[in-house]
């Protein structure tokens, strides 16, 4: 793999390029379906005659789902590849859209947004598919490009739905513009899985060896797994609290989640104790080790730039009306402005990562994401509405420039469980979704962007206590042979 030619001809539509495209389109599309409902808020609110609360609900209920959504789409594209997975995922979420357009209660609008969570995992199945057609040295300029310029989808959905709901017109206007949006997922689930495949010609797809859990190398990466498992289960409590608070779930019904969400904790832990228990009675032979450190570190740093992005483009449209008195297409516009940066940012941290070095890269982007939120804090109605764009989107730069490195390394880990390593990291970006829209339900906005600086301050921390990935790793065949796969 290291003589290969590693520039990136994106006007190609063959070969690994082509996948990219491909691959890269359907992650923008449910990224569409996902972030539909947010710049459509008000006409929803007024259709329904909701609270603020309730408002803020429905934002945290879309996250949700996602957190266990990436952890179960993450095994599943280990073992039954990017294709069939993608282009199911996306044939099942078209219909709750579907569901969700022509709710006729707050109860079918909070379930079908619960549900449509799900579609929110389909990042992770890219990462596996990009991780399997380019080389180590492109690696972080493709993972970021297919991040990058899919996750636009929520700035596309930002500045084209109002519109699309005037044109259809009238107060409904908004359900047909929902449901557009699952219509064009409906119809590329068949685009998709009819024109990639999930890897190079003569390549091997491998699968993880054991299913059910992620495989560690050691006992104390062991006990390090079963403990970055319990936040995922926290995020879970801590929406549920949440809906308890506001009355949709009594207190024997919220009681019955808690006592679940323990038992699955305690199901998947014994099950990771079972795929792993060979780490108890020897070590585990040099060629299959990895640090899962690695994993959870990157994890945190997730947690905090795909966290923050997810809570930021929720709330950004209905900060934009209540700081300036803006209308819904105005803010919505303006508001886009800060996903608009996933077309440069993410590829460029992708590219930075690359080029300058996965770790030092990691360190100075998170840097920049404190101080951007920072900086988002102090922005009030006595600025200029121009300054304020300004800053959001060099806050912005930042937040996708470090989701970028974080992907960068990703699939430099451990190939065979690339989708359960991303799945996890992915799923931590909910956690920190879940965490940081509860604090913004709280909180002023000034407060809640303070709450995030605070974060990424311990996340910088944390990332110095990362390794730099070099050499290559290993995977074996199906026939027993080795394969050394280059990561630096």
């Amino acid at each position: 793999m290291s003589g290969e030619n590693h520039s990136l001809n994106l006007f190609s539509f063959t070969g690994k390029i082509k996948i990219l495209h491909m691959t890269w389109i359907a992650f923008f599309i449910t990224f569409v379906v996902w972030f539909n409902h947010a710049p459509l808020m008000a006409s929803i609110k007024e259709t329904f005659g909701l609270t603020t609360e309730q408002v803020k609900t429905l934002l945290i209920l879309n996250v949700a789902m996602t957190i266990p959504a990436r952890i179960i789409i993450g095994m599943l594209v280990d073992t039954l590849g990017p294709k069939r997975t993608y282009s199911g995922l996306l044939f099942i979420s078209a219909f709750i859209c579907f569901f969700f357009a022509f709710a006729d209660s707050y109860e079918m609008l909070a379930i079908s947004r619960f549900l449509l969570g799900f579609v929110g995992a389909g990042f992770v199945i890219g990462i596996r598919m990009i991780g399997e057609w380019f080389p180590a040295k492109q690696m972080g300029v493709a993972e970021g490009i297919y991040g990058g310029w899919g996750n636009f989808g929520s700035a596309a959905a930002a500045m084209t739905l109002p519109s699309i709901a005037l044109i259809f017109g009238g107060d409904e206007g908004w359900r047909y513009a929902i449901a557009l949006t699952g219509l064009i997922a409906l119809i590329y689930s068949f685009i998709y899985y009819f024109s990639v495949s999930d890897t190079p010609k003569g390549s091997t797809y491998f699968k993880p060896k054991k299913s059910g859990a992620m495989e560690v190398s050691s006992k104390g990466d062991l006990f390090l797994y079963l403990f970055m498992n319990i936040p995922m289960y926290l995020a879970l409590a801590l929406l549920t609290w949440k809906l308890a608070g506001l009355g949709m779930l009594s207190s024997t019904g919220a009681t019955i989640i808690y006592v679940g969400l323990f038992l699955i904790y305690f199901y998947q832990s014994y099950h990771a104790i079972q795929v792993n228990k060979h780490v108890f009675s020897g070590k585990v032979p040099e060629i299959d080790r990895y640090s899962f450190k690695q994993v959870a570190v990157l994890d945190l740093a997730y947690f905090l730039a795909f966290g923050s992005e997810l809570a930021v483009v929720s709330m950004l449209p209905m900060f934009f009306m209540d700081t300036f008195g803006l209308s819904q297409v105005y803010a919505g516009m303006l508001a886009s402005g800060y996903a608009f940066m996933n077309l440069v940012a993410r590829p460029g941290g992708g590219w930075i990562s690359d080029k300058f070095g996965r770790k030092r890269s990691l360190i100075i982007l998170l840097s920049g994401l404190a101080l951007g939120y920072f900086a988002m804090s102090q922005v009030d109605s006595g600025w200029p509405i121009a300054a304020a764009v300004l800053v959001m989107m060099a806050c912005s730069f930042f937040v996708q420039s470090s989701e970028g490195a974080v992907f960068a390394i990703i699939p430099l880990i451990k190939r065979r469980l690339t989708g359960q390593i991303a799945g996890m990291a992915g799923a931590y970006g909910n956690v920190g979704a879940v965490v940081f829209l509860t604090v913004y339900s709280m909180v002023s906005a000034q407060t809640f962007f303070l709450v995030i600086c605070a974060a990424a301050v311990l996340g910088v921390i944390t990332v110095l206590f990362m390794e730099e990935p070099k050499g290559a790793i290993a995977e074996t065949l199906p026939d027993g042979t080795v394969q050394m796969i280059d990561v630096s």
